[in-house]
């Protein structure tokens, strides 16, 4: 009866608990600038608390040094998991108006939720597609239009990004707050001395830099 008793007790899934801010961002040439994230995960996951997308509030450059756009937007999920593949990646889309007053992206990006628990703090390197041909670069400029996914989860995910012509522009800064809860019970390790535990190498095999 003990035995069946303990059965019945041990956990059958995981939770991951993430909360901070999209912090701020580095944009030298834009100015007036809001963000939008959603989460990407794989298939054995699902959100149980909190929200999958949002969408900051425009904001100025300080005039200071740096001249950072600071949002200070919060994020704020639970997940649920019995496996550590597919773990989740926030993807952050940047946009702002262009000489038209439009709203155009100025900036795509993604990283993984960090895997150990606690704090943590993330830049993120962001990229726009470019119009592959001079005539499509004019063309769109004079449009008012310019090169964007018509879904930013495409960002997390690598397939197909080889051959899309991208460039660099600006940096987002993100803090996390990690906690896990019984991922030990089923078999995984993420305290940060045991990152190089079998079970989280093969976790992080594959993972797409941005």
């Amino acid at each position: 009866m003990a035995a069946a008793a303990a059965a019945a007790a041990a956990p059958t899934v995981f939770l991951l608990m993430v909360n901070g801010q999209i912090e701020s961002a580095q944009f030298p040439e834009f100015d007036d600038l809001y963000c939008k994230f959603c989460f990407v995960y794989g298939h054995d996951w699902a959100p149980t608390t909190g929200l999958e997308e949002g969408i900051s509030q425009i904001t100025s450059k300080n005039r200071d040094a740096q001249q950072a756009l600071v949002w200070n937007f919060p994020i704020d999920i639970t997940f649920k998991s019995t496996n550590p593949s597919g773990w989740p990646q926030i993807v952050v889309s940047v946009y702002g108006p262009d000489l038209f007053g439009n709203d155009v992206v100025r900036g795509y990006g993604a990283v993984h939720v960090p895997f150990t628990p606690g704090s943590h703090r993330r830049t993120i390197p962001m990229f726009v597609p470019e119009s592959t041909s001079t005539l499509q670069k004019i063309t769109s400029w004079l449009m008012g239009r310019h090169p964007e996914f018509t879904d930013p989860k495409v960002v997390a995910q690598g397939e197909g990004r080889e051959v899309i012509t991208v460039r660099s522009q600006g940096f987002v800064t993100i803090s996390f707050n990690v906690v896990t809860k019984d991922m030990k019970k089923l078999g995984y390790d993420v305290s940060p001395s045991d990152m190089q535990n079998p079970s989280m190498v093969s976790l992080t095999d594959g993972i797409h830099n941005h």
